[in-house]
């Protein structure tokens, strides 16, 4: 039996994988998340926050884990609430404990407070996602309706999509140890169903739609609000389209 050296094993082991790319077995991940009467070219996910219409309740946590079985640990969430304090003079503070669940009304020290509001903050799904470049197996890919999604039969835990995010929205599942964030619940929207937190939010601050659908909430959100999206510089173009944010938020 031959012996490889450490340099020749990696080698191969590079070789594999490209080998399997070049396969195309992307494809076939993407066969998987195909359902049977959901015609996929016929959608364009987008999403839409309303951060006028936030409370800061914070039920889109809740619904999300539960619908998707993320750890109930205030360090692991597929979306969270961040809530902003502005101060005299231009200070901005930014609290986003426990996932946006507890903690946010009690502002102990209101001196200098200028305003306050809150920001849901999930995976923006991306055009162009950094994630799905920096992936080493191709478990990470964007589906043909836009919608980034991870195999966890591909993941190797290498955090490297988690490390290139840049809008901290993915973690290692602790019990899994792949990498796992939102999927805009991609189990209920192919079933013409809304996104848990969307379905949750008990003041419209969320909404989702078809961007292919002119009539869509979303796309009569971006229409009747002056909308922006995070970090617009980094080209990722993101399909979280907010309204109601100002440059400390961006």
């Amino acid at each position: 039996m031959n012996n490889f050296s450490r340099r020749e094993f990696l080698g191969l082991s590079l070789k594999s994988i490209m080998a399997l790319m070049a396969l195309g077995f992307p494809k076939k991940l993407l066969a998987m998340t195909t359902l049977d009467g959901y015609k996929v070219e016929e959608h364009l996910w987008g999403y839409g926050i309303d951060v006028d219409k936030c409370i800061g309740c914070g039920r889109c946590v809740d619904a999300c884990k539960v619908e998707n079985h993320v750890p109930d640990d205030p360090f692991f969430f597929r979306t969270w609430v961040e809530r902003y304090a502005e101060r005299a003079g231009g200070k901005v503070e930014v609290d986003s404990r426990n996932g946006g669940r507890d903690g946010f009304h009690d502002l102990k020290d209101k001196k200098d407070l200028v305003k306050s509001f809150f920001v849901p903050k999930i995976c923006n799904h991306c055009e162009h996602p950094p994630c799905v470049q920096v992936c080493p197996v191709g478990a990470t890919y964007k589906s043909p309706d836009g919608v980034v999604l991870v195999d966890p039969g591909y993941c190797i835990g290498c955090r490297y999509c988690i490390q290139a995010c840049p809008y901290g929205a993915r973690y290692l599942h602790p019990e899994k140890h792949v990498a796992d964030k939102c999927t805009f619940c991609y189990q209920r929207i192919t079933k013409g169903l809304k996104p848990a937190c969307v379905e949750a939010c008990p003041t419209g601050t969320r909404l989702f739609g078809n961007l292919k659908d002119e009539n869509s909430p979303i796309n009569r959100f971006i229409k009747a609000k002056k909308v922006m999206v995070l970090k617009p510089d980094l080209g990722t173009r993101p399909k979280i389209y907010y309204s109601g944010i100002d440059k400390e938020v961006r």
